[in-house]
């Protein structure tokens, strides 16, 4: 970076150091938007994955990086690489969170209900919950809006993510009873782990870990959880992924070790592998050490399109160890990682950079994972019910070894809308 500003800065005097008498056009310097669209062009050169596809293009013709992107951006199969503002990586890689904390979704009989709510939002400390109706925001029915697909409408009631916006719900509670709320967007860091708990079934104690996206402090709620599974001894894991969109790959390494247990540590769990140009940063990552590994015969997956990128990979990273089935909906297909490129502290390139593999070689599942059995995100129970539909699938699977005969769901994928950041997709940070 400071040669490259070097470079820009010498541009005026190599000018003026050949002109004469002429007058010439005066030397009008790139806006910093124009700058980062330079780099950014210097960056997908040399670091893309799909390097020798990309469209032919003048980076001149676009104004900043985020137009150069998606001209740039191999289509066929990149769905992914992106820019964000610098500000909003260093919020969301601390799991700093601004907002109510929600999550909304709409259930088969066409009424919206929170999806997910974090431990530490303004709301959950006054009681709400997964499951929960809402008839109103801010006096206008929720229902028509999600009936209608309306993301901006939705975004445009409830506002933007700024702390001390306030907005008015009428929850429907669980007991049947109207409840009016107000409560105001503050900033709080996010829980990643949403549930855990232990299961006493036919096959054992089972373990039950609801987790929701990959980013550093992940690892000490991992690291509570997986200590609760250890001193229970369980012998099989319901892992949650419905909701998660990947993240740090590292997370994904000590996640791994603990389910895959001591025996597996040091052992090879996934390769990455980078363009023609990059093949010195290809490299074999190893199931770490963590301090409560379980060993675990079997575990069974909850997903659905949401669920991507390291949480496939830990699906894919573990298959040749253990067995694994999953329920609910085929998963997101993102067998790609991408690193992340700092612009001074305006920017962050994320370009898909790498494919990864597992121990048999197997990767490229663009697809998607597809379930043992179909079931519906189930928004109307809150985490660990039993009839939860995805759980209680779950657990007709670990008990009998074959998913239910009969189809006991009308299955249909709920449209939902989050407060939540864009995650970090198997995301590395290279300081540049």
């Amino acid at each position: 970076m400071k040669r490259y500003f070097l470079l820009l800065f010498l541009l005026p005097v190599l000018f003026l150091s050949s002109c004469k008498k002429e007058e010439e056009d005066p030397f009008v310097p790139p806006t910093p938007d124009e700058v980062a669209r330079n780099e950014l062009y210097n960056v997908m050169k040399a670091y893309y994955l799909w390097d020798k596809l990309m469209p032919t293009v003048v980076k001149e013709n676009y104004t900043g990086p985020y137009e150069l992107l998606e001209a740039m951006r191999y289509k066929e199969l990149d769905r992914w690489s992106y820019v964000q503002k610098y500000d909003d990586y260093i919020k969301q890689s601390q799991a700093i969170f601004v907002g109510h904390g929600i999550r909304i979704g709409l259930d088969i009989n066409k009424k919206t209900r929170i999806a997910q709510i974090y431990n530490n939002s303004p709301m959950y400390a006054l009681g709400v919950r997964r499951g929960w109706i809402i008839k109103k925001l801010n006096d206008t029915e929720l229902a028509p809006i999600f009936i209608a697909g309306d993301g901006e409408a939705y975004y445009n009631l409830i506002g933007p993510s700024t702390a001390g916006i306030t907005n008015k719900f009428l929850f429907q509670t669980p007991e049947g009873k109207d409840s009016t709320i107000t409560t105001t967007k503050a900033q709080f860091t996010l829980n990643t782990v949403l549930y855990y708990d232990t299961l006493h079934l036919k096959t054992g104690i089972t373990g039950h870990l609801v987790f929701e996206q990959f980013v550093q402090p992940s690892n000490a709620e991992l690291e509570t959880a997986f200590a609760f599974f250890k001193a229970n001894n369980i012998n099989n894991i319901i892992v949650d992924l419905r909701y998660n969109g990947g993240g740090d790959l590292t997370v994904l390494q000590n996640l791994a070790a603990h389910i895959g247990g001591s025996s597996k540590f040091g052992k090879p769990f996934l390769t990455l592998t980078h363009n023609d140009q990059q093949v010195s940063r290809n490299k074999t990552y190893n199931f770490g050490t963590v301090a409560s590994p379980v060993t675990v015969g079997k575990m069974i997956v909850i997903t659905t399109r949401s669920t991507g990128s390291a949480s496939e990979d830990l699906i894919n990273g573990l298959k040749p160890f253990m067995e694994i089935k999953t329920i609910g909906d085929t998963t997101n297909g993102k067998p790609v990682g991408m690193y992340g490129f700092q612009h001074l502290k305006s920017y962050m390139f994320w370009p898909i950079s790498f494919t990864l593999l597992n121990t048999a070689g197997v990767g490229d599942f663009y697809d998607g994972f597809f379930p043992e059995k179909y079931v519906p995100d189930d928004i109307t129970h809150d985490w660990g019910e039993r009839n939860e539909a995805c759980l209680k699938e779950a657990i007709y699977l670990l008990e009998n070894g074959s998913v239910s005969a009969k189809s006991q769901y009308s299955y249909h994928r709920s449209v939902q809308f989050s407060e939540g950041p864009e995650r970090l997709n198997d995301a590395y940070f290279i300081e540049k």
